[in-house]
């Protein structure tokens, strides 16, 4: 395979040749094919003629365009033998224009977190699962439908790649100016709060409408009709190969699996994006956290130009603050002590400090301003002196392996998420219950309990009022609605018992179970 269509870029005069190619690129969008030379330097405004010419020529060297005779205009035989051409892009070269727009393009995107494509995408999964509960359901309505979905997904997953990390760029660039900053933050929070607030409400019915088309109540897999109408509609549309005619129903069948892969491929990662499995999370989970985490970096950035600016460090100042404590130093011991914590320049003593060391120092104190002949000696290793190291120099110890500690965090990740699992399965019943029914609770649902409690409570406006808050993490929803001021509940576990004001409580998981 060729690159050299892409030649043009490095060249001398590669302004120019983008001009024309550009020239190129806009008469093709108008449906004009060919163009002449003197077309050419009419859209491009070059001056001379020749100068189109010999780029042209140049350019039908590299690939990018395709030079036929022009033969419309002539009108004797010395016109028939000059030289004519009209020029058109060629396959190569227009895949190059298109290649290069694309570079462009994506180096300009800045990215959106798209809730309205969170909304497409439930409705055109919920409109494949009604055409999979039909008896013949219409491929082509069934292709347009995944199609469309394909689309829709894939231009969501890029662009909330392209904000995430456009994010945190542009929190670098203006991490100095305070404010644009503020200005900022204040249209960036409660954007990405409504989109979170988005996906975790849209995330939940698109998880179940994935596993409904992923598996049905009897085992089926609702979702293979469909992908096997769409493999077989395609195939319809492909023009025949000539690369081995002899062989029509085996290149057919190639054919059909590599498109069945493809849209097989397409699924999976749809189904990747929005279910969690025991091994990883889903994709939602993930930009729902760097979203929350893109919120915490937001508000650091503004907590360092608050304390920057209430903070402000003046150097010659400090100098005059320092001089004075100099000043009000004492005795020599004094200032000697204030040197030292200053610019911690201390006596080199400190090589062979050990217990043995400090209890010496301890015993027989030795001043600072105490003359280094005077002092005691420090006792130095030879082989530091001549190393510059304690240690003997030698082989590098060998690579421990550590896959029992790996199996052992593993295994204890995996007993640590079931616990988890099985306390909001003991707690997220969606049932209007009493606190003082639940009576005694093992740690792991009372901890979880703890903390739904705590979030609740913090948005309460008053003790006497109901009040519903969701996690952080947007998976489970608690109401709280208190009872009189003399009910009590209390919550016994092995660490002790809690009690407080009763509470009538409904805690709802907000995303299905995988």
């Amino acid at each position: 395979m060729s690159y050299s269509t892409f030649s043009h870029l490095v060249a001398d005069k590669a302004a120019l040749y983008r001009r024309i190619m550009a020239a190129f690129v806009d008469a093709k969008a108008h449906f004009t094919v060919h163009l002449r030379p003197e077309d050419v330097r009419e859209r491009t405004g070059i001056d001379t003629l020749e100068d189109v010419q010999a780029a042209l020529a140049q350019l039908v060297a590299w690939g990018n365009l395709e030079a036929d005779p022009d033969t419309s205009r002539v009108t004797s035989v010395e016109e028939f033998y000059r030289a004519r051409f009209l020029y058109q892009l060629t396959r190569a070269g227009e895949a190059a224009e298109q290649a290069l727009q694309v570079f462009d393009r994506e180096l300009g995107r800045r990215g959106a977190l798209q809730a309205v494509a969170l909304d497409d995408i439930r409705l055109r999964l919920q409109s494949l699962l009604e055409l999979s509960r039909q008896a013949h359901p219409d491929a082509t309505q069934t292709q347009l439908l995944l199609r469309d979905l394909t689309h829709v997904f894939s231009d969501l997953a890029e662009n909330a790649r392209a904000f995430m990390s456009g994010l945190s760029r542009t929190l670098e660039l203006r991490g100095d100016d305070q404010q644009a900053l503020i200005a900022y933050k204040e249209r960036l929070i409660g954007y990405i709060e409504r989109f979170i607030g988005d996906l975790v409400t849209s995330s939940a019915e698109i998880a179940g409408t994935i596993r409904a088309l992923d598996r049905d109540d009897d085992g089926r897999r609702p979702i293979t009709p469909l992908l096997r109408l769409a493999v077989e509609r395609e195939l319809d549309d492909l023009a025949p190969d000539l690369a081995d005619p002899l062989d029509i129903d085996a290149a057919r069948d190639a054919e059909r699996r590599r498109v069945n892969a493809h849209w097989e491929g397409h699924w999976e990662g749809l189904k990747a994006w929005f279910l969690d499995r025991p091994e990883r999370r889903s994709q939602a989970s993930l930009l729902r956290a760097q979203a929350r985490r893109s919120i915490s970096q937001m508000l650091e950035a503004v907590q360092r130009l608050n304390e920057r600016r209430l903070g402000r460090s003046d150097r010659s100042a400090d100098f005059r603050a320092l001089a004075r404590w100099f000043l009000e130093c004492e005795n020599d011991d004094q200032a000697h002590r204030l040197w030292r914590a200053a610019f911690g320049l201390g006596p080199a003593r400190h090589l062979g400090v050990d217990a043995e060391t400090l209890a010496q120092w301890r015993a027989d104190p030795v001043p600072a301003s105490q003359p280094w002949r005077d002092a005691p000696p420090l006792r130095i290793s030879p082989r530091l002196r001549a190393t510059g190291s304690y240690q003997k120099r030698g082989a590098m110890p060998r690579l421990q392996r550590r896959d029992r500690e790996r199996a052992f965090l593993a295994q204890q990740m995996s007993r640590e998420a079931a616990e988890t699992r099985a306390a909001r399965a003991a707690l997220a019943t969606g049932e209007m219950l009493r606190l003082s029914e639940l009576d005694r609770l093992d740690p792991g649902a009372f901890s979880l309990l703890l903390q739904l409690l705590g979030d609740a409570l913090s948005h309460a406006a008053h003790p006497d009022h109901a009040v519903a808050a969701t996690t952080g993490d947007g998976s489970l929803r608690i109401e709280m609605e208190p009872l009189g001021a003399d009910t009590e509940a209390a919550i016994r576990t092995e660490a002790g018992t809690l009690s407080g004001r009763d509470y009538r409580i409904r805690i709802t998981e907000l995303e299905a179970a995988p």
